[in-house]
């Protein structure tokens, strides 16, 4: 307050009044001690500013007390009326916070079974429990309180503003406690201030701009509902702390109370269905409270009136209308098409409709994007039209409507010969792991069926819709991402059940459990994929691991040699390392959310797991090795070092080369080693540590690591990486009477972990700033780069092992030809030599019959002697093609080649053929092994 000089007036008993009670307040102008000699009308404006805590411009000396302002004395009329308003809220939150009456009102929803015993509970008091009231009272007294100090640090009142910040802080201790849902004394509350701002600005109501829907009760009973708030309602020109007790909000939580009471009075009385419908009303209250404490305006013509008054029959809920914006929703449901033009031009409407509607909105993003799509379809109708194939899977679908299936399937095909062909190509290679009803396709290509399923294409048509089906193969790899995610998502789901019965066999309840419900939580996320919507792979759970895939717990049989048994366990460690690379390279990928590549190591584990079997079968029955090749492979991968934590860094001193040594001495009397200083955290406290002395030589090799503390992200550390690196010191060792001589130093520079987790670096070793011809070679590894992945490109020796079935029972009879070889191979075959073939595809004619044999033994059934005897024809003549091509010279190579250039030619004019008849199955195989055959030969070309 300003120090004022002078006689002062007597105190006026109005002001006395108002500060007692806050109410009895005397407006009359005698109460106001007006001064005999008139209003001043700057002392009352500097008494008001120093009242409310601001600063009055410069004055003469104030004569006399001048009276309170109207402005301050209804401040605190509101601030005794909002005190008896609190008391009252609380009263209401001692009976929400009564735990009696909360477990008897949810035994009314059926929430809780318990018995009731018949005697009325009694209401006990307890302390007030936070509610929306509380923690809107702390959010005003904070703005005011921020406010206070905000101006007294403009007029540089220091005490004012340490003051209002002890306040301040309390305020912001007290709300986080209210936000936990602990309990706030209205006494720890500190006073309201006056912001020092006049009083034009106050605290106003806050009018948001988003449309709050109505808020009912499940039930039909009479609810409240919110009200949009008006964008140009007028803010209220005073402060308005809380309501008064007439306000809407203590309205609303009488009436919330009288409903609530109400309820368990019905509920004593054995009304159940009364009970249940006044809690249903009152918990419509909740959302409407929330909204009145937000400042939002909310319509309180439709309140439901006290319970006494309430309508006893409630309306069913049967003639409740359908909420209208429901059906507007809802999509309209399109005609079923009839063919696949007339789907085409519906889709193209609803998009040209779309693309009109958004011209209108005036969003022309949206219609830009419609019209797009739009074009698209008039391509593919024009495409129709004249009669070329249509790739529906690459149009977009609009709302409402299903995907167009099988309506191409159903109009007359229009695809040449070369068509099929290029198809037939593009699927083959993709079908390596196809079940057994495709494998048994080569058997029914002759049958009348194939024929006549598929028109005889025309020479005549053929050169027009050659370029469709390259098109067709394109578009598919827009889509591939959605399929591979739900590939992938199945993949881990059976596995994850696999698991799960594999802990039940072996008596694991509880594992068997873990991945049930890991499988289980895999749902949605195939529910959303099939759907079309991405998937965070990331929370994918891991693929369970069997510790027994890669161990050879059979005995060797009978007649096995150590020289065997040593072989095998070399393979069965290189699965092993193999197996794990790719789990390694998968998790990672994963937490990436690639799923391309997570894919790709799926399938190479589950390959490794498939050649792990087939080792244990060949084991189990003493067989010799399989048939095992190295071949080369490229992955990009993510280069981590997973043993380090994220807060080691490794550093590796390996070796120094023609270090210089001090004069007088030869490099043979050279005893080096090697100190170095990271200053991190600081200076004063820099990591150190020396290497062991290496004597007797000028190239030392230390190949000694030191484990140094990081923290990646303290400021330190990337101040200390990017600026100063490790600093070396090559140290001669000194005698008895000598002492150590620094022969140079060098410096790393670290920088360069910023992208990479490895620094490898062979370093100048410098006397001052003169080289000395000495090197140094340190590396340093951390966990992972500090701000990106590194990603890398290497090559792998991967082990592949050929397949073979689990028993293949001997048979003797006539030896049966192999399907699908050439023909001259065949007339080859008879003369006393054996032919040449494709080793590539010996090894698919193999596969398939391995996979045949194996689905007739999981399906209890025998195995055709031919079938048997075609297998055993085409090993044998594998192993022998094999050993004849080691051992035989260049002439022998060449003589392969030409007979692969042979087969090459034959299976191309064969597929050709079988493309001209029809036979679509047929042309496809002739070209997978033409494509076999074609890679063998560029690779032996090589």
């Amino acid at each position: 307050m300003h120090k004022r000089n002078g006689p002062q007036a007597p105190p006026g008993r109005g002001a006395v009044t108002a500060r007692q009670l806050g109410l009895l307040v005397d407006f009359s102008p005698d109460g106001l001690m007006i001064p005999e000699d008139g209003v001043n009308d700057e002392e009352l404006e500097a008494e008001f500013l120093a009242l409310v805590g601001g600063q009055p411009q410069a004055l003469e000396k104030l004569k006399g007390k001048g009276p309170l302002p109207m402005e301050a004395i209804e401040k605190m009329a509101r601030l005794c009326m909002r005190d008896l308003d609190e008391d009252e809220e609380g009263t209401d939150e001692d009976v929400e916070a009564d735990e009696d009456l909360l477990a008897e009102l949810n035994e009314v929803l059926g929430e809780e079974r318990k018995a009731v015993e018949p005697a009325m509970p009694v209401v006990q008091p307890k302390p007030s429990s936070p509610n929306p009231g509380i923690e809107a009272t702390l959010q005003e007294r904070l703005i005011l309180y921020q406010s206070a100090v905000e101006s007294a640090r403009q007029a540089g009142d220091s005490a004012k503003m340490r003051r209002y910040d002890r306040g301040l802080k309390t305020l912001e201790n007290l709300l986080v406690s209210a936000k936990k849902g602990n309990t706030i004394n209205e006494a720890d509350i500190p006073p309201p201030v006056a912001s020092g701002k006049g009083p034009a600005i106050g605290h106003s109501h806050t009018h948001t701009t988003s449309h709050l829907a109505p808020v009912s009760p499940p039930a039909p009973e009479p609810s409240v509902t919110l009200e949009a708030p008006s964008t140009t309602a007028q803010t209220s020109a005073k402060p308005q702390l809380s309501p008064d007790p007439c306000s809407p909000l203590a309205r609303l939580q009488s009436l919330q109370h009288e409903y609530k009471v109400a309820a368990l009075r019905a509920k004593h009385q054995d009304d159940t269905a009364t009970a249940a419908r006044y809690l249903r009303v009152s918990k419509s209250f909740d959302p409407v409270l929330e909204a009145l404490s937000r400042g939002e305006l909310v319509d309180l013509s439709r309140l439901p009136p006290p319970p006494d008054q309430l309508s006893p029959e409630p309306p069913l809920p049967a003639a409740q209308p359908v909420t209208p914006a429901s059906t507007l929703t809802r999509p309209e449901v399109p005609q079923p098409p009839k063919n696949l033009l007339e789907a085409l031009e519906q889709r193209m409407e609803r998009y040209h409709v779309a693309a009109a509607q958004a011209k209108a909105k005036g969003d022309q993003r949206k219609a830009r994007m419609h019209e797009r799509i739009v074009k698209q379809y008039q391509d593919a109708i024009r495409a129709h039209k004249a009669g070329r194939a249509v790739d529906v899977a690459e149009l977009p679908v609009p709302p409402g409507f299903p995907p167009i299936q099988g309506l191409e399937s159903a109009e007359p095909s229009q695809q040449s010969l070369v068509g099929v062909l290029e198809t037939a190509m593009k699927l083959a290679n993709h079908e390596e792991g196809s079940d057994e009803e495709e494998e048994e396709t080569p058997k029914k290509q002759n049958t009348p069926a194939a024929s006549t399923a598929q028109p005889k294409a025309s020479p005549s048509r053929a050169p027009p819709s050659g370029p469709a089906p390259a098109g067709k193969a394109a578009s598919k790899g827009t889509s591939t991402r959605a399929q591979q995610q739900l590939a992938f998502l199945e993949g881990r789901k059976k596995q994850l059940l696999q698991a799960a019965l594999r802990a039940k066999q072996k008596n694991d309840v509880e594992g068997a459990k873990m991945h049930l419900r890991q499988a289980k939580g895999l749902e949605p996320m195939l529910e959303a994929s099939r759907n079309g919507l991405p998937v965070d792979i990331a929370k994918v759970p891991p693929a369970p691991v069997n510790k027994d895939d890669f161990v050879l717990v059979q005995r060797p049989g009978p007649g096995m040699s150590q020289e065997a048994v040593r072989r095998y366990g070399e393979l069965t460690k290189l699965l092993r390392q193999q197996h794990e690379m790719c789990l390694n390279h998968s998790t990672q990928f994963t937490h990436l959310g690639n799923i391309a590549e997570t894919i790709k190591f799926e399938k190479l584990a589950e390959d490794c797991k498939r050649s792990m079997d087939t080792l244990k079968q060949a084991f189990a029955r003493s067989l010799p090795t399989p048939a095992a090749r190295f071949e080369q492979r490229t992955f990009s991968v993510i280069k981590i070092f997973p043993d380090l934590s994220n807060n080691d860094m490794l550093l590796f001193i390996v070796k120094g080369i023609n270090l210089p040594t001090p004069p007088g001495l030869s490099p043979s009397d050279l005893d080096a080693f090697v100190r170095f200083d990271f200053p991190y955290p600081n200076v004063e406290e820099a990591q150190k540590d020396k290497t062991s002395v290496i004597k007797s030589t000028d190239s030392p090799e230390f190949k000694e690591q030191f484990k140094l503390c990081i923290n990646r992200g303290h400021r330190g550390f990337r101040r200390a990486i990017q600026t100063k690196g490790i600093k070396f010191e090559v140290v001669h060792k000194g005698g008895l009477f000598k002492t150590d001589r620094v022969l140079g130093t060098a410096q790393l520079k670290l920088d360069t972990l910023e992208t990479a987790c490895e620094v490898h670096e062979i370093l100048e070793v410098l006397d001052g700033r003169r080289p000395t011809g000495g090197r140094l070679e340190v590396m340093v590894r951390i966990r992972e780069p500090l701000t990106a992945q590194q990603l890398e490109t290497t090559t792998e020796r991967w082990l592949v092992i050929d397949h073979i079935p689990a028993a293949v029972p001997t048979v003797t009879g006539p030896k049966a030809k192999v399907p699908l070889i050439p023909a001259s191979s065949k007339e080859a075959g008879n003369r006393s030599s054996r032919p040449l073939h494709s080793l590539s595809v010996l090894a698919f004619d193999q596969e398939r019959l391995e996979r045949k044999i194996l689905a007739l033994r999981q399906a209890r059934r025998p195995v055709p002697p031919e079938v048997a005897q075609q297998y055993q024809d085409v090993v044998q003549r594998s192993q022998w093609q094999r050993a004849q091509l080691e051992q035989g010279g260049a002439a022998l190579r060449r003589e392969y080649a030409s007979h692969l250039e042979r087969q090459l030619h034959f299976y191309t004019e064969a597929a050709r053929r079988l493309g001209y008849d029809g036979s679509r199955e047929a042309a496809k195989e002739a070209l997978y092994r033409r494509n076999l055959v074609e890679s063998e030969l560029q690779r032996l070309r090589r």
